[in-house]
């Protein structure tokens, strides 16, 4: 009769909705996780996994794994991108690692010096890291 479903569910997509916030000046060492869209214009070393959006600002870097939905560079990257839908890269973007994504937009004067992949469905990272430790017990 009363039920907290209704709150559970709004509540949750109000995470989707909320953004966090790296500011220019700051650095954070670590591991992230979270359900809402994240703006970069600082520096961010290690793991940040979110069902939401990525916008990396002109003074944004981050050196480590980012899975996300979309995401949009002006900033820097150095590592291993997992992009589920589209990964936009306007002018001042420079990508250097792996990068699979769904689809890729590319402006003029943008730096991409990755090894890509190009999938319809992009597996999570740690789906990805289930599928290594198998392929090693079986060599091993």
């Amino acid at each position: 009769m009363f039920s907290d479903n209704k709150k559970s569910k709004s509540n949750s997509s109000d995470a989707m909705k909320e953004q966090n916030r790296i500011a220019q000046g700051t650095t954070i060492t670590g591991n992230i996780e979270g359900k809402g869209s994240f703006r970069i214009e600082g520096k961010l070393e290690g793991t940040l996994v979110t069902a939401g959006k990525i916008v990396v600002g002109k003074t944004g870097y981050i050196d480590g794994e980012v899975e996300c939905e979309n995401a949009d560079f002006e900033g820097k990257f150095t590592g291993k991108l997992v992009v589920k839908d589209t990964l936009s890269l306007k002018s001042s973007a420079h990508i250097e690692g792996d990068v699979i994504i769904g689809k890729l937009e590319v402006d003029p004067g943008a730096t991409f010096n990755a090894t890509c992949s190009m999938k319809g469905e992009v597996k999570s990272l740690n789906e990805e890291r289930k599928g290594a430790k198998r392929k090693e017990g079986r060599t091993a």
